[in-house]
């Protein structure tokens, strides 16, 4: 249930308060970004940076090609991504080698290929309360342990590490106000689900700061809390933050970090700019597709209805005499791959079998300490008893770069993110594979069933189980390379024949003559629509390869036409692409680089889905339009936009440019944009700016 804004007062919502803008400064958000910025708005440094191994190198490229000396705070180097993408030789491991040497020379902190994935590791190893955290991946939320993380494309990483600040706006803080006892058999997933399905549809949530407050948090354990908030990014929202307690404490010192424990709440008098009230005890087992986290049914509603839910679908087929029949199940990442999940489906299969028919359980522990955990408790062997194939710490099931599923197959997953094409599948090679986010325990009751879909609470045994975990550090010490604030000067980069610079990029011209290369009419375009994930990614440190995947399963035309545009125009404009509503998804820089590389110098939108699209666009110079009127223009590929004079509206800080849409006038926005972002359109990229002495 959504509730309108309200004040925090003793424990309850109530209408009557302070002024909004001073009462915000009350809640957990605002005393955590204050103490981290200086100005009116925000301008924030953080305390710890990420990067995994499909960002970090062009990432360090593109901050030594403007000026970068040495980390100046720790940097962590996860390998999670590319870690079993074999594509292009030795790319990936040449990549990897490139990080190593990156972090002995410039100061990081560098973990091999199987250690972790990233937000685990820096869950284990960086969160603390009152801390911020920015990582180069969209789902970078570490909100239980009362630290406010924020994911962001590859650019704002490369200000940090030359020292400059995040720049935001002051943001509005939703509340999220947990009460009740979940049911034995209802995961995190369950829950993160139900709290997507109900904000991200009315776009409620967009660029805001979600705190979770309420008694129902002391009921969940730190793996359950995780589980939740990683995915509190499909929501649309900037970051998280929860209240913390004991629980926190306990987990803290158990990894040996109770010194990163503080007391975090709201003070009576918060001012909220909307109430979401998670009562845990009205949550079932849930189910999202198709093809989005925000398409959540009930497991027991879709198995009512799944033929109607999939009528439009090449997916008919899995529906058998009133049984839904899935071929692949996986558990894994920083969202499924958390050792309370992974414990609860090992004790559902227990006695049970996934069988020898076509479908198959795989489980990703998150890192190696708890995989090590789970194999000294026994919960590894009874999985694999079951004839679950239990593997290492490894992102790939989230992004397509591992386990596609069988062609017109339905996999299940306790994952982040299920957008069409995004696990490997390849319609255009008459190749069609679907995901459908589910949580653990009833990934493992399916499995349990032989791969017929089935909730965890139909089971008549069904009983959540909470075991100690006994976390030992040891993989990290005998292997992670720990140089922070250590950096060797002398110490060469490692480069590998896939490892390019950018390209150069010339400033904004006085004038631009654009030319639509592609027109995206759907409700939302993501970033993997933009450029795809799964084997792409291996490319992604050489800009002009992986250019030639931009838009290639959404509009293969695009590259070709982008190409001849550049061809065309050269120097006085470029291309454009028109889409209503880009960039939900992922942080990655490169939905917008790539562009860049073929010659984009703009996009038109009614609106963009997320800050941080926005934010790349910017970081590569594309000039991020808003047309009011865009659903009365009749776009097309081919189209002519003229803008006289854009370099001096920039400059002035103009928000209304008049242009020409095949010779019509009509209206473009450019709203919002601060002066670095301004300075940065007019010199072409960040990196020339940086170049500039900025």
């Amino acid at each position: 249930m959504i509730h309108p804004a309200a004040y925090y007062q003793g424990g309850k919502f109530v209408q009557i308060g302070g002024a909004p803008e001073t009462a915000r400064k009350l809640t957990m958000a605002y005393k955590i970004l204050k103490a981290h910025s200086s100005g009116g708005d925000f301008r924030v440094k953080f305390d710890a940076l990420a990067s995994h191994d499909i960002t970090y190198v062009g990432i360090i490229q593109t901050a030594r090609a403007s000026g970068l000396e040495r980390f100046p705070v720790p940097y962590v180097l996860t390998n999670c991504h590319n870690s079993l993408c074999a594509v292009g030789g030795t790319i990936n491991a040449d990549d990897h080698a490139f990080g190593l040497s990156a972090a002995r020379r410039y100061g990081g902190e560098f973990v091999p290929a199987h250690m972790a994935v990233i937000h685990q590791y820096m869950r284990e190893r960086y969160a603390a309360s009152g801390k911020m955290i920015l990582a180069s991946d969209s789902h970078t939320r570490y909100g239980p342990f009362g630290t406010l993380a924020i994911g962001e494309g590859g650019p704002e990483i490369v200000k940090q590490l030359l020292g400059r600040t995040y720049d935001l706006a002051p943001p509005p803080v939703w509340a999220v106000h947990v009460t009740g006892r979940r049911a034995d058999g209802v995961g995190a997933q369950d829950i993160a689900l139900k709290l997507i399905g109900e904000v991200f549809p009315k776009g409620l949530v967009k660029n805001c700061i979600l705190e979770f407050i309420g008694d129902g948090i002391k009921h969940l354990d730190m793996d359950t809390r995780s589980g939740i908030d990683v995915m509190t990014t499909e929501t649309t929202c900037l970051s998280s933050v929860w209240q913390t307690d004991e629980v926190v404490r306990e987990w803290l010192a158990l990894h040996g970090r109770e010194d990163g424990y503080k007391r975090l709440a709201p003070d009576d008098g918060a001012y909220y700019d909307g109430v979401i009230e998670l009562d845990l005890s009205k949550i079932e087992p849930m189910i999202a597709l198709p093809f989005h986290p925000s398409n959540v049914h009930t497991v027991r509603e879709f198995k009512k209805n799944a033929r109607d839910i999939l009528a439009d679908i090449s997916l008919a087929g899995i529906v058998d005499g009133g049984k839904v029949r899935v071929q692949q199940g996986i558990i894994g990442g920083c969202a499924g791959g958390l050792f309370g999940s992974i414990q609860n489906a090992a004790e559902i299969l227990k006695n049970g079998a996934v069988g020898n028919g076509i479908f198959e359980l795989s489980v990703y522990p998150s890192s190696q300490p708890m995989a090590m955990a789970l194999t000294r408790d026994g919960t590894a062997a009874r999985l694999m008893a079951a004839g679950v194939t239990v593997r290492t710490a490894f992102c790939g099931p989230c992004f397509g770069a591992g386990d596609v599923p069988v062609n017109k197959g339905l996999s299940i997953r306790h994952a982040t993110r299920n957008f069409p094409n995004r696990e490997g599948s390849k319609p255009a090679s008459g190749q069609e594979a679907f995901v459908a986010l589910m949580d653990a325990r009833s990934i493992a009751a399916t499995a349990r069933n032989g791969g017929v879909l089935t909730a965890a609470d139909e089971l008549p045994d069904i009983k959540e189980i909470s075991a100690p975990y006994a976390y030992d550090h040891t993989p990290y010490e005998k292997r992670v390379y720990y140089g922070c604030g250590k950096p060797d000067a002398s110490a060469g980069l490692r480069f590998g024949p896939g490892i390019a610079d950018w390209p150069a990029q010339i400033p904004l011209p006085d004038d631009i003559e654009l030319t639509v290369a592609a027109v995206l009419l759907d409700e939302v375009t993501t970033t993997d629509e933009l450029i795809p994930s799964g084997e792409t990614s291996s490319y992604r440190s050489n800009p002009h390869h992986l250019a030639e995947f931009t838009l290639s399963r959404r509009e293969p035309a695009y590259v070709a036409r982008a190409k001849e545009i550049k061809k065309q125009i050269g120097g006085k404009g470029g291309s454009v692409i028109v889409a209503r509503k880009p960039g939900d998804g992922s942080a990655r820089e490169q939905a917008a680089s790539c562009q860049r590389v073929l010659g984009g110098l703009a996009n038109i939108a009614a609106e963009y889905a997320t800050r941080r699209y926005r934010s790349n666009l910017i970081n590569w110079g594309i000039l991020p339009f808003i047309c009011d009127d865009f659903d009365a223009i009749p776009w097309d590929a081919g189209d002519k936009i003229t803008v006289r004079g854009i370099r001096e509206a920039v400059k002035a800080g103009r928000t209304e440019i008049e242009a020409l849409h095949n010779g019509s006038p009509f209206t473009l926005k450019l709203p919002d944009l601060t002066e670095t972002e301004r300075d940065t359109l007019l010199a072409g990229c960040l990196i020339n700016y940086y170049k500039g002495g900025n």
